[in-house]
């Protein structure tokens, strides 16, 4: 088991009653889990988001904690969010990281998997996440 990290989940969602399709906006959430495998506590102190819509444009977000949070994961502890995005097209993609620090002082990154906001479809089809 390495030392230093943390395995990101990702649940989206596609939502209807923040969407303007005639306006060209669709909402969507997404849940994120964020697991400690390592061997260490660490904190999650910072994100940095890639956000890309169907027509190549892309947004990047970044920011400290995760909804004004910076959680601190002992080994085998897990933190759950939700939070969301809007997009200009009905499809997107979203990858991105977190900065973390362990309590030995060690700093390190973990990768978020890109995954797929998808306001066409519901079930399997929005919950894809790519690798």
């Amino acid at each position: 088991m390495p030392k230093y990290q943390f395995r990101v989940e990702v649940e989206p969602q596609f939502l209807p009653h923040e969407s303007e399709p005639a306006q060209g906006l669709y909402g969507f959430a997404y849940t994120i889990t964020v697991h400690n495998t390592g061997e260490v506590p660490a904190q999650l102190i910072s994100r940095h988001w890639v956000i890309n819509d169907a027509r190549g444009h892309t947004e990047e977000v970044k920011g400290l904690g995760v909804v004004g949070q910076q959680p601190l994961l002992a080994p085998g502890e897990s933190f759950q969010y939700t939070s969301g995005c809007r997009l200009r097209t009905p499809t997107g993609t979203m990858h991105g990281t977190y900065f973390c620090v362990a309590v030995d002082g060690e700093r390190f990154e973990v990768e978020i998997p890109m995954f797929v906001l998808d306001a066409g479809g519901a079930g399997a089809a929005s919950a894809r996440v790519l690798h």
